[in-house]
């Protein structure tokens, strides 16, 4: 009986390594400092943004799908993000991020779903952004701690990846494409 209790806290303790260190979460901005193109903040989040994503629950089976569409404004260092989303399940919601440029990189976000401030880091092409939000009600209402990664790639797009969990659990995932909404500023002209 002690070998078999010795051999599951082995396992145990490995899977619990390779989810930190060999996985998304091992991640760091500084992984990125040297690629390109690089991930300007007023340039990319401005505008019209069509963004279209998939949301993984907890046993990795998508649970909803969803369209977006999203307006950057920036006025120097201060810009929002607001965001229409339509999903499969026939919800809609609506977000405004508030955003504010900072030293060596980084910003802040602030949102009415977010608990206190979101903390990014943008580096080489990629941002990451930190924070807590709060699932409506109809969704459980929990706390989720969450992590943003939006990659710039070479033909404009942002690729975004998102884990949410509770207590170092995953409990979501999301993937996304960000890109300008091409439809918004044809009827613009």
């Amino acid at each position: 009986m002690k070998t078999l209790t010795i051999l599951l806290l082995i396992v145990v303790t490995g899977m619990l390594l390779k989810s930190r260190f060999m996985s998304f979460r091992s991640q760091s901005p500084s992984d990125y400092a040297q690629t390109g193109p690089a991930f300007n903040l007023q340039e990319h989040l401005s505008g019209s943004i069509l963004s279209e994503g998939l949301i993984y629950g907890p046993t990795g089976k998508v649970t909803n799908s969803f369209v977006a569409k999203m307006t950057g404004e920036w006025n120097g260092d201060q810009g929002t993000l607001s965001e229409h989303f339509r999903y499969s399940n026939g919800k809609e919601q609506n977000r405004k991020w508030f955003l504010t440029l900072g030293p060596d990189n980084s910003f802040t976000a602030t949102a009415d779903d977010i608990v206190g401030e979101a903390r990014g880091v943008v580096s080489g092409s990629t941002v990451r952004l930190s924070y807590k939000i709060i699932l409506p009600k109809e969704a459980g209402g929990y706390t989720l701690n969450a992590t943003d990664w939006m990659y710039l790639t070479e033909n404009g797009v942002i690729m975004n990846k998102s884990e949410m969990r509770i207590l170092g659990v995953k409990v979501a995932e999301l993937v996304a494409t960000m890109r300008p909404d091409e439809s918004a500023a044809a009827m613009a002209n």
